[in-house]
């Protein structure tokens, strides 16, 4: 499986015959900064942790654009079907639903945070629960992506129910975990064969570096491996 880190929480995944953009926050993303066209290459699929445009960021245009498959909670799903999105290729679930995304299937998991978009003039629309995703792939490992959360106790059944080899986890601090705390989560609660952290180093309130969750992660027994901004690397 490879990876790429595009900053925050947007993630390219390939595999098999699968590429999928996870949070595809990127034309507006001060970590990357170049564009949502060379991320998107070739896309097959699109999931949603939640609704914060720092999460939806391009997805509209990616998929209009591509063709790709929506993978996210009803609520998103219609939201981006109001912009444009094609409502033949959304494939919409929520807590505790798994969906087959052809070649894999994502389960929908609890989150502990917020979900809106900002409509301006301090409005916003709400847009279900925010969530984690659990993908299951029938020749590779199983990956997840906490999304936006705090650490909570049924971390336990995620691991009992899905036992994810790699977890992407947030450890920014202020809308998030912090790194101490996000540590805490992945030894408590799961045993994972490697960790990635994200959601950290994009605007200056929150951490800028990794390096309270690589200090709390020592020891454990799982690799964390901290990425770099549009480099692709192998799981």
């Amino acid at each position: 499986m490879k990876l790429t880190w595009y900053g925050h929480s947007a993630f390219r995944i390939e595999t098999g015959n699968a590429k999928i953009l996870i949070d595809p926050f990127l034309s507006g993303n001060p970590s990357w900064g170049k564009g949502w066209e060379e991320p998107a290459e070739g896309v097959t699929h699109v999931l949603l942790t939640h609704g914060h445009d720092d999460h939806i960021g391009d997805a509209a245009n990616i998929l209009k654009k591509t063709g790709a498959m929506l993978v996210a909670n009803f609520e998103i799903c219609m939201y981006l079907v109001g912009q444009g999105v094609d409502q033949g290729k959304i494939n919409p679930g929520n807590f505790g639903g798994t969906v087959d995304c052809g070649g894999f299937t994502t389960t929908f998991v609890a989150a502990w945070h917020s979900s809106s978009s900002s409509l301006g003039g301090g409005r916003n629309v709400y847009l279900g629960n925010p969530g984690g995703l659990v993908l299951h792939f029938p020749n590779d490992k199983t990956l997840y992506h906490m999304g936006d959360t705090d650490i909570f106790s049924d971390m336990a059944l995620i691991q009992e129910l899905h036992e994810p080899m790699i977890g992407i986890v947030p450890i920014g601090d202020r809308f998030t975990m912090g790194g101490a705390v996000a540590s805490l989560a992945c030894r408590r609660y799961f045993k994972f064969e490697k960790a990635v952290p994200c959601h950290y180093g994009t605007f200056p309130i929150i951490d800028e570096s990794a390096d309270k969750f690589v200090e709390g992660m020592k020891g454990t027994g799982t690799e964390v491996i901290v990425p770099k901004v549009g480099q692709a690397f192998e799981v």
